[in-house]
């Protein structure tokens, strides 16, 4: 059964599933399908079906002619219908985790996933979990639930974790060259997993699912730990009189010892503000406290209101209160070129702002329209009557936007993402 399933995912004449096609699963479900396998979407959304199976993209950094050309060569399809599942050899589960309001895991809907492929689970299908979770899920979590159809994993089934890695509008480090981890619940499920992404990247191999699931979490936590450091460096600069901007481009020169991190207004996306709470809550229960994650997430989530303060001191100087003002948000997205506001912290800004009754308006290139407090805000469809507002808030540094007009022709510019580095104006105050 092992060898059997390893021939044909090494000749390419295993059919794969991908469970989810958002950020991550159509990504890889695309490189699968150009790589020669015959991929189908499992999806419980029928707006995305539709488009893919209607051969347009609905992620930035996935082109419609190449959903177009895979459907064509009946090399990649989406469903609805989870019974497909059945007839799969490889399942690849690519769900969201976000967190509940107490920031406990909720893997609802990994749960939900498990379930359906446990109702068609067959004899020598392999599933990988690529969704962020807390260390243990694979193992106790799916495995239990798959196990209860009396198939046994390593015998009649194989299973394994790959943490996804796509960082969206990324031109440089793709799925295609970006090294994918994996590791399975015995040595055949990791080998059958290392050729499944070994057919379009390199692989590294670990130990288990829980040593995968924890690689995820470290990377992420790393991430968090360090914006939570440089975003504490912005308040001490601030306080000291000092550019933050200025320290941080200086240190980056040292050519060791150093990484470049950037502050900013908080921190957004699928990632970076949720992973490390998974990490945080599985050390809960074994009675172990990480006061870096702790830290760091207090100090970032204070980031949006310290940033609407100086926004408040800045228009104090031109004897303007927040109340009232006309401000213009310049970008809403979590990151820079991508439409996506999963956790952005401008959402958390601009709420801020209608809370101080500022009269607020927003423009990106990415977003047409977003709710602030049940309040609808249509994006300005150009920034050519900037200089009608009191001022200019750059919470999202888009490549589209050009700084220079915007410096120009404003009042006033906060900046939180230093847009404007290369501008010199008294009109420009930074975080």
């Amino acid at each position: 059964m092992y060898i059997e399933l390893l021939e044909k995912i090494n000749s390419k004449q295993a059919k794969i599933g991908v469970i989810g096609l958002g950020y991550v699963g159509l990504p890889l479900a695309v490189e699968l399908a150009k790589k020669g396998f015959t991929v189908t979407g499992l999806e419980v959304d029928s707006k995305k079906v539709e488009n893919i199976n209607n051969k347009k993209s609905y992620i930035g950094d996935i082109q419609t002619k190449d959903i177009a050309e895979l459907v064509d060569a009946k090399k990649l399809c989406a469903t609805t219908n989870f019974k497909a599942i059945s007839k799969l050899d490889v399942i690849i589960i690519c769900v969201p985790t976000p967190l509940r309001k107490s920031k406990d895991p909720d893997v609802s809907y990994i749960v939900s996933a498990t379930k359906e492929i446990k109702e068609n689970l067959q004899n020598g299908q392999l599933i990988i979990l690529e969704s962020t979770t807390y260390p243990g899920t694979t193992a106790d979590l799916v495995l239990p639930m798959l196990e209860e159809t009396g198939l046994k994993a390593g015998k009649d089934f194989f299973l394994a974790f790959s943490p996804e890695r796509i960082d969206p509008s990324n031109k440089k480090w793709t799925i295609a060259n970006t090294t994918k981890v994996v590791g399975g619940i015995c040595k055949k499920s990791t080998e059958l997993t290392a050729a499944v992404y070994g057919s379009f990247t390199t692989v590294h191999k670990v130990s288990s699912t829980q040593t995968a699931e924890m690689v995820k979490l470290l990377e992420n936590t790393f991430r968090a730990v360090n914006i939570g450091l440089v975003n504490e460096v912005a308040l001490m600069c601030d306080r000291l009189g000092l550019s933050v901007w200025e320290v941080i481009n200086a240190s980056a020169t040292k050519p060791f010892g150093f990484m470049k991190f950037t502050p900013g207004p908080g921190i957004g996306g699928h990632c970076i503000p949720l992973d490390p709470h998974y990490l945080s809550w599985k050390l809960k229960t074994l009675n172990f406290y990480s006061r870096f994650i702790e830290l760091a997430g207090e100090i970032n989530s204070k980031m949006p209101e310290y940033t609407v303060e100086k926004l408040a001191c800045a228009l104090n100087e031109k004897a303007k209160p927040i109340k009232n003002s006309k401000i213009l948000v310049l970008g809403v997205t979590y990151k820079k070129d991508v439409a996506d506001l999963r956790e952005s912290p401008a959402l958390d800004v601009m709420t801020l702002l209608v809370k101080k009754q500022a009269k607020l308006s927003y423009y990106d290139p990415y977003i047409g329209s977003l709710k602030i407090d049940s309040k609808e805000f249509k994006s300005e469809k150009n920034i050519n009557n900037i200089s009608k507002y009191d001022a200019v808030v750059i919470l999202t540094d888009h490549s589209a936007i050009d700084y220079k007009t915007v410096v120009k022709k404003s009042k006033l510019v906060f900046d939180t993402r230093n847009a404007t580095e290369q501008i010199k104006s008294p009109k420009v105050v930074k975080i």
